[in-house]
């Protein structure tokens, strides 16, 4: 999803370079400066259209975490009982 919204902001960045809309890069570096411009503008963009689907993420990767401290802990428990 990121890579799309770069692929659209690169688009647009360079359309509006092409006409005029934003400068042109500086002797001959005009694609770097598309893909710094679209750079710029995809950050944003994923920060907020992409909130949805960062929270749905972190939760998954929470309950991973979870479910792990909790089998290590059970191994744990499970060694100190043996050795006593």
């Amino acid at each position: 999803m990121r890579l799309g919204i770069f692929v659209g902001c690169f688009a647009v960045a360079a359309v509006a370079v092409h006409f005029g809309l934003f400068p042109s890069g500086a002797s001959g570096s005009n694609f770097v400066w598309v893909i710094l411009l679209a750079l710029v503008l995809s950050a944003p963009l994923s920060y907020v259209l992409l909130r949805k689907q960062r929270d749905e993420m972190s939760a998954q990767i929470v309950s991973t975490v979870d479910r792990t401290k909790a089998r290590l802990e059970a191994n744990r428990t499970r060694e100190d009982h043996v050795t006593q």
